[in-house]
Order: structure tokens, then C-alpha cells, then sequence
């Protein structure tokens, strides 16, 4: 069976997530066939506030019941995002109070806007991370700055992760904000 979340358009970024046979016969969420679809999509998230950005993550979540399918979901997004170049994986991009590398590298673009790029080297990182700057990513240092990420909540996020990786997923947040600060002062 396939589910998809919300309505969709024609040229919308849609994640289908199939139900596969598990090993020992049972069937289950376990693997994921996520097949996305990019026309239009970057003119389409630039033209997104940061709320409806949330929201839409909000209806992909709300479409997996179970937390482990949600882990996959996370691990497999994060499996898509372009790795970071090494230039970038320096001590001064590299996230503190993270148990895993994260770096984190953001670029003023001409619009005034923030493009951020990251990589982690845990899976599930890497996917929580690659959220964030779905969300944040070329916005203005403003609009970062006043945001209120109430997804990570709506979506169980904040709930379900270790002390550890709560606490890196904070100094994520709290870097993120602290370009847009340091962008907004240079202004």
C-alpha cells in the first residue's frame, strides 16, 4: 500500500512511502522506497514562509503511525542530502554540544537570504539536520530569527530523541539563529 500525505499538485515534492516485506515475514515499515520529485521545488520552497515549510513536514510525519518508521523517514532523508564539501568540515563549522560531527556552513546569497548547508556523521543527524535547513534555508536573517520551530514538537521529534541528541539538535538551532544574528547585525 502507498500513502501520500496531504494534497498534491502537479510538480509538488512528494514523499511515497511503500510498505515492503520485512525479513521473517512480517510486513512492515522497516525499508522505505521514498521517491521525490524536484521540478519546481526550489522555486517553490523560496516562495514558502518558514510556517508553511513546518507544516508541510508536519503532513509527511503525521502520515507514519510508528516511531521507528519515522527514524527511517529521517535516516533516508538525510541519505539524500549532498554531502558537504570538505573545505567546509572545519573546526569553526563544527557544531559543540553535538555527540556526533555536525558542521554547519551558511552562505549570505545576493537576495539578502541565508543558504545553509550541513553535514553530520550519524544517519539520523544528518536527516535531523537536513529538516532544519529545509525549514531555515533561504529565508532572511529576520525571518530566521523570529521563526518559532514549533514542527520539531508537532512531529514528536523533541520527545523521542536521546538527552544526547536533544541536546545537539539545540546547538543546531542555536548556530543556525547565531549566523542569522551575526547577517543581521551586518546589514
Amino acid at each position: 500500500s502507498i500513502k501520500v500525505p496531504g494534497k498534491v499538485r502537479p510538480n509538488d515534492k512528494v514523499f511515497v512511502m511503500e510498505k515492503v516485506r520485512g525479513y521473517g515475514g512480517y510486513s512492515a515499515y522497516s525499508n522505505y522506497s521514498i521517491y521525490s520529485i524536484y521540478s519546481n521545488y526550489n522555486k517553490k520552497k523560496q516562495t514558502m514562509t518558514i510556517n508553511e515549510i513546518q507544516d508541510e513536514i508536519i503532513d509527511e510525519f503525521s502520515a507514519l503511525d510508528d516511531w521507528m518508521d519515522r527514524y527511517q523517514m529521517l535516516i533516508d532523508l538525510g541519505s539524500e542530502q549532498e554531502p558537504l564539501a570538505d573545505e567546509y568540515k572545519t573546526e569553526q563549522n563544527l557544531i559543540d554540544g553535538c555527540q556526533s560531527r555536525v558542521w554547519v556552513q551558511c552562505d549570505k546569497q545576493e537576495d539578502g537570504t541565508l543558504h545553509f548547508t550541513a553535514e553530520s556523521d550519524a544517519l539520523i543527524v544528518k536527516g535531523i539536520v537536513t529538516l532544519l535547513l529545509r525549514v531555515l534555508s533561504d529565508h532572511t536573517p529576520e525571518e530566521i530569527l523570529n521563526s518559532d520551530l514549533y514542527f520539531i514538537e508537532e512531529i514528536g521529534l523533541k520527545e523521542h530523541l536521546s538527552p544526547t541528541r536533544s541536546n545537539g539538535l539545540l546547538a543546531m538551532i542555536k548556530r543556525i539563529k547565531a549566523y542569522a544574528l551575526a547577517y543581521s547585525v551586518k546589514a
